[in-house]
């Protein structure tokens, strides 16, 4: 064991033991999409594994024309060979949200609207 420059040693362990505290707000938000998804497969009664998911910081600097505000999330349909997508951009999500419970809800509601695109289902289908 080495000792510092003060002749006390190291002061505590090299690697913290894994605690919710010290995940990153990407891993906190990724798994708040995986809980949504699952969510999701239960109201739905059937699999989304058809249907890949991902979360992107940031939607790119090249927006559809149609759309005017910063997205939220996109939803792109299965094209011959690739699989339907649905993104969630994690800042503008977590900009809009003041509270833990605000982020869980609009998680939701930006998963919801753009699976149900995706599926061809109204987003209100997916509530309640």
């Amino acid at each position: 064991m080495s000792v510092d420059r003060h002749g006390r040693g190291f002061r505590g362990p090299l690697a913290w033991p894994p605690v919710p505290a010290m995940r990153s707000r990407s891993a906190q938000f990724d798994e708040l999409v995986l809980d949504g998804v699952e969510n999701l497969e239960r109201r739905l009664k059937r699999s989304l594994d058809s249907i890949e998911f991902a979360v992107e910081d940031v939607p790119s600097t090249d927006p559809p024309p149609w759309e005017a505000d910063l997205a939220l999330g996109r939803a792109h349909p299965a094209q011959r060979g690739r699989a339907a997508r649905v993104v969630l951009y994690r800042r503008p999500i977590e900009s809009r949200a003041t509270e833990d419970a605000d982020l869980t809800d609009l998680v939701w509601e930006v998963l919801a609207e753009q699976v149900a695109h995706v599926i061809g289902i109204h987003p209100d289908d997916l509530e309640d």
